[in-house]
C-alpha cells in the first residue's frame, strides 16, 4: 500500500528546533501539507506547498518560525521548527493528494488528502 515516510520527531527544549521528513511515493508531485494534533485537540493545518510553483502557505501560529521546503532530488518535503513553543508539540503527519491540491484549501480540510504518513511524535520540553 502506498504510504507516505516521515522522520524526524523527538524531544526538543523550549526555544529550540527541529527538523521533520516526509518522503512522498515517486511520481507523486501533487503538493505536500503538515497538520498535527495535540491530545484532545483537532487536528491542525501547520503548512504547505503547491508543487508547480512552490508557494507556501503557514498557519498564523507558525508563521516566521516553521519553515517548510523540498529537495526533488532526494524527493523529500521537510518541516524546519525553529523557536519552538510548549504548544508545538503533539503528532505531526505529512499528507498529500493524488492530484493537485489549494493548499488554502487543503490546510482547512485535511480529509481532503487522500494520502497520510503515520505521524511523527513532537515533545517541547521547558
Amino acid at each position: 500500500q502506498v504510504q507516505l515516510v516521515e522522520s524526524g520527531g523527538g524531544a526538543v527544549n523550549l526555544g529550540g528546533s527541529l527538523r521533520l521528513s516526509c518522503a512522498p511515493p515517486e511520481g507523486r508531485h501533487t503538493g505536500m501539507a503538515w497538520f498535527r494534533q495535540a491530545p484532545g485537540k483537532e487536528r491542525e493545518g501547520v503548512a504547505c506547498m503547491h508543487y508547480n510553483d512552490g508557494r507556501t502557505y503557514y498557519a498564523e501560529s507558525v508563521k516566521g518560525r516553521f519553515t517548510i521546503s523540498r529537495d526533488d532530488e532526494a524527493n523529500t518535503v521537510y518541516l524546519q521548527m525553529d523557536e519552538m513553543k510548549d504548544e508545538d508539540a503533539g503528532v505531526y503527519y505529512c499528507a498529500t493528494d493524488r492530484i493537485p491540491f489549494p493548499c488554502q484549501v487543503a490546510l482547512n480540510s485535511p480529509r481532503s488528502l487522500d494520502l497520510w504518513g503515520q505521524g511523527t511524535q513532537v515533545t517541547v520540553s521547558s
